[in-house]
């Protein structure tokens, strides 16, 4: 017999992000840590590399056609001296949730260059540590428990300590909500950190992790091939299948110990 009854939804809304108003990119987001977002974008693209180098983000009022605020417009004012974004990371489209790629100006941008060398990082992950990680993950994911649509980014040191988790429902956008907070609370780069994400890695969030200086990218399924290649390009840790005592190491092997 048919049920009708009331179900929590996950929230989806379009961010537009501006620099100094000039509009730069728009995402499809969850609603919340909208400004931890615009700085992690700003990073994983190469506009910023410390807190120092943005002077204010706001919501922009005005919005609407009667001059209200959606608070899904944003206005991010860089420090003095700060080159504004190149034009070639420019959107032209919508970013969806799925994919943060989508309406690059160009592929070559994609290859951002990183600031810090990841393959110099000296952490070593027990590899029964980054095992538990997941369901650390998945216990502190309160949005999802209501809703089941959300994925999940989180930030751990090397003994399994949970910093930082962040939930919307684009991976690209929880890690840089994830990096938003790790340049506003720690500082970059998030050395001896391991970056833990729900579903899969793509080569973007391998992108993002580099670009904020995280050697370990752990994920509970599948990488790219070409998350694959750039991990290993740059000497970052890339586990795929986190699940249980189980485990793929794509790249960066030397980093897990076994007791």
């Amino acid at each position: 017999m048919a049920d009708a009854r009331a179900d929590t939804l996950t929230v989806e809304e379009p961010l537009e992000i501006r620099v100094a108003g000039k509009p730069l990119s728009v995402t499809m987001r969850t609603p919340g840590d909208d400004f931890d977002l615009a700085a992690g974008f700003l990073v994983s693209e190469g506009v910023v590399r410390g807190a120092q180098q943005i002077s204010s983000i706001r919501y922009c009022a005005g919005a609407t056609s009667d001059g209200g605020n959606t608070y899904n417009v944003l206005d991010v004012v860089l420090a003095a001296g700060v080159p504004p974004p190149d034009p070639s990371i420019e959107r032209n489209f919508y970013m969806t949730s799925s994919c943060g790629l989508c309406g690059k100006a160009s592929l070559d941008a994609v290859r951002t260059s990183a600031t810090w060398p990841v393959a110099d990082d000296p952490l070593t992950v027990d590899a029964e540590t980054l095992a538990v990680l997941p369901d650390e993950l998945r216990a502190a994911q309160r949005v999802f428990d209501r809703t089941g649509g959300l994925h999940a980014a989180g930030l751990f040191d090397a003994q399994g300590h949970l910093l930082c988790l962040r939930e919307d429902v684009g991976r690209h956008n929880a890690v840089d909500k994830v990096v938003g907070w790790g340049l506003k609370e720690r500082g970059l780069p998030l050395t001896s950190t391991v970056l833990m994400v729900s579903g899969r890695a793509s080569f973007e969030l391998v992108q993002k992790a580099a670009m904020a200086g995280i050697p370990v990218l752990a994920a509970v399924s599948a990488p790219s091939s070409l998350a694959v290649d750039l991990a290993a390009e740059v000497g970052m840790t890339l586990v795929g299948f986190l699940r249980g005592t189980s485990m793929n190491v794509y790249a960066g092997r030397h980093r897990l110990v076994e007791r």
